[in-house]
């Protein structure tokens, strides 16, 4: 897997976005990422839509790459790290998770993480609709913006088209950033991409395997 990383400042605080669908907070220790979504593949299969699991596995095998990288003390994920009711991939997940016992771990509840407080706990996470640190507030849709703050959030799945020859066009990934808003892209690759946007003090930073480039 091959990572590439670039810094911004965002809120007073600098950050690492990297075209692995993730950001590292070094001043933190933290890594941050949204929309997971477990149990996805293995929903569709239920619903008889062939969906191998092999999506999923490469997931959580990005993930774990990810977090011996950076060795972050603690994961905050932004909402959706759960699709839908429990099936099998919450199994495999409970299990890669013995992993890192060590790491701290925070959830804030999205639209799609519907089980109990208790049940996030006896998985290790502490959940929240809003978490704030440093400068910093998570949330999983920053449907409401306040003067003066700084929101870390998902839920949109946002990308870019970009206008090649002719009437081609390219869609890639990407993190939106304002003034006010940084909106990851989500973690699982067995999500579509969202192109549209509203934003007038937008700038996008998508990514491919090799680069991230600055729109």
């Amino acid at each position: 897997m091959n990572i590439v990383t670039k810094n911004i400042q965002f809120g007073g605080e600098e950050l690492t976005l990297t075209n692995q669908r993730v950001i590292y907070w070094k001043a933190e220790e933290t890594l941050i990422l949204s929309d997971i979504h477990i149990g996805k593949t293995a929903h569709f299969r239920q619903h008889g839509i062939a969906i191998p699991d092999t999506i999923f596995r490469e997931d959580l095998e990005r993930l774990r790459l990810l977090l011996e990288y950076f060795t972050p003390k603690k994961m905050i994920v932004v909402g959706d790290l759960f699709h839908a009711n429990y099936n099998q991939n919450f199994e495999m997940f409970t299990n890669w998770l013995q992993q890192f016992e060590e790491l701290d771990r925070v959830l804030i509840r999205g639209n799609h993480d519907r089980f109990s407080v208790g049940f996030y706990e006896h998985l290790g996470f502490q959940t929240e609709e809003q978490y704030e640190c440093q400068s910093l507030i998570f949330v999983h849709d920053a449907e409401v913006i306040a003067p003066h703050k700084f929101y870390i959030s998902g839920h949109t799945h946002p990308g870019v088209r970009i206008k090649m020859k002719g009437r081609q066009y390219l869609k890639l990934p990407c993190y939106q950033v304002t003034t006010q808003q940084l909106i990851l892209p989500a973690f699982s690759l067995f999500t579509g991409l969202n192109t549209r946007s509203d934003f007038e003090d937008l700038k996008n930073y998508a990514f491919t395997d090799d680069a991230i480039l600055e729109l």
